[in-house]
């Protein structure tokens, strides 16, 4: 059984060294050939949204962007339904790949037989 990754970041520019912490662990582990679903709330939603994810620069870190775009090619990316509609965002408002999707379906990829969450 291939374990599966799913990793929550619930902070964006406001936490920038824990944001990109979740970012890394889930680009590492798609590019180690791990099924990895990346979930972005609160927010880290705004990372999703073009041009946003460039605005969190951190000092002797992979840039957000190449990290987003590893785990866009490799594995999933969603942004919270609540969190998007706080913040008024649709798909369209989004990178291309990323879906909007709500806690139901968090917590069925959570609790997957082999899948491990980790949250930031």
């Amino acid at each position: 059984m291939t374990r599966e990754l799913v990793v929550k970041v619930t902070c964006g520019l406001d936490a920038p060294e824990r944001a990109n912490q979740g970012f890394t662990v889930a680009a590492t582990a798609a590019a180690s050939g791990v099924p990895v679903s990346l979930w972005l709330t609160g927010e880290a939603a705004w990372l999703a949204v073009p041009g946003r994810a460039e605005e969190l620069v951190l000092p002797l870190a992979t840039p957000l962007p190449d990290l987003l775009a590893t785990v866009l090619e490799l594995g999933s990316v969603t942004v919270c339904g609540q969190c998007a509609a706080r913040r008024e965002l649709t798909e369209s408002d989004l990178l291309p790949g990323v879906r909007v999707a709500g806690a139901s379906v968090f917590v069925e990829e959570a609790l997957r037989d082999g899948a491990q969450a980790l949250v930031y």
